[in-house]
């Protein structure tokens, strides 16, 4: 039996097996306006910033506008601001210019400003919903002179499609000093939202709360309202919304009332301290149209970090005030929390 090598041959043949290893392992690359050259894997585009693994910095966010070229391989599936969905072959940017390459690629040309999204979610492709929440819980043991025991909870779940959006929202409290409970109240949420052409949306929600200690045994609303989302980036959001409500209110002491009352919503929150942590406030409030001096406002501030996988924590400040409650108690509850949470 004889055996043939043919050296020349054979280091071709390795050459070309190197080559194909290292074109299939070569990184992503960018080249932004101000001439630096970053190379990594690009893990999506979203909000306005391209997500860049690199070895010597790890996840970055560029903003889409400093990007002059890009060059991706792999199949990519693209989705543009006025709707159009692309499967490409590969990402591929010249001159701020989205250089499209597949059979079904429009013959307009796009930039790198008119793309939306890479490689979209189902719900972002308008099939079905995406499902957040969270679930905390914060709970303080003192002992001493004084014995106290608070326990707070709080659980939130937001389905959210292109069309429309539900809300819910449960928190708690229960406070105990000395063997005597001087704090247990509850208030749950439910809204519906639904999505206008532009930054516009209409929505209906309704709320019943309980705190006996301030003399508060039921209060529920209901009324639609009309909504604004005026920024959605990373780095700032905010959405206003205002509208009118039924309110009915059961008091232990006080007297029962009911009225009709402008209500509002204020949400803003920022990533300005590190893309893994949340400065966050939300603000709401019920004004009675027949009596202005009578008012409830409600204002949660707050700053959310993770700890271990989907495990945050969060320290924040509550403040309560309800104009309506006997004069022998305080019109104004505040509460300073240091919660526990898993998100998903």
């Amino acid at each position: 039996m004889a055996f043939n090598f043919h050296p020349v041959a054979g280091l071709t043949a390795a050459a070309l097996a190197l080559a194909a290893g290292a074109a299939a392992a070569a990184p992503d690359e960018l080249v932004l306006k101000n001439g630096s050259r970053i190379l990594g894997t690009i893990k999506g585009i979203g909000d306005g910033v391209v997500t860049v693994d690199t070895e010597f910095a790890g996840s970055i966010k560029i903003k889409q506008d400093q990007i002059v070229s890009l060059e991706s391989d792999g199949p990519v599936v693209l989705k543009l601001k006025d709707g159009e969905i692309l499967t490409e072959p590969g990402l591929n940017v010249t001159e701020q210019q989205l250089v499209l390459t597949s059979e079904a690629a429009p013959e307009r040309g796009y930039g790198l400003g008119d793309l939306l999204l890479s490689n979209p979610e189902p719900w972002e492709l308008g099939h079905g919903y995406r499902w957040t929440g969270q679930a905390s819980a914060a709970l303080g043991l003192q002992r001493g002179n004084t014995d106290t025991d608070e326990f707070d909870y709080r659980v939130d779940s937001v389905w959210r499609s292109l069309q429309d959006r539900y809300t819910t929202r449960l928190d708690g409290e229960i406070y105990e000093a000395n063997g005597v409970k001087n704090a247990e109240n509850w208030a749950t949420l439910v809204k519906y939202d639904r999505f206008l052409e532009g930054p516009l949306y209409w929505g209906v929600n309704a709320s019943a709360e309980q705190d006996r200690f301030a003399d508060l045994d039921l209060r529920y609303f209901l009324g639609p309202y009309m909504g604004r989302q005026f920024y959605e980036q990373p780095l700032f959001t905010l959405s206003g919304e205002t509208g009118l409500v039924f309110v009915d209110e059961d008091f232990i002491i006080a007297e029962d009332q009911n009225y009709l009352g402008a209500n509002w919503t204020i949400d803003a929150s920022s990533n300005y301290l590190g893309d893994s942590s949340l400065l966050y406030l939300k603000h709401t409030g019920i004004l009675n149209l027949d009596d202005t001096e009578n008012v409830v406002l409600n204002l949660t501030m707050g700053l959310s970090f993770p700890l271990l996988l989907n495990i945050e924590g969060a320290a924040e400040v509550l403040l309560t005030y309800d104009s309506a409650v006997p004069s022998e108690l305080d019109k104004l509850d505040q509460s300073y929390r240091f919660r526990i949470g898993y998100s998903w």
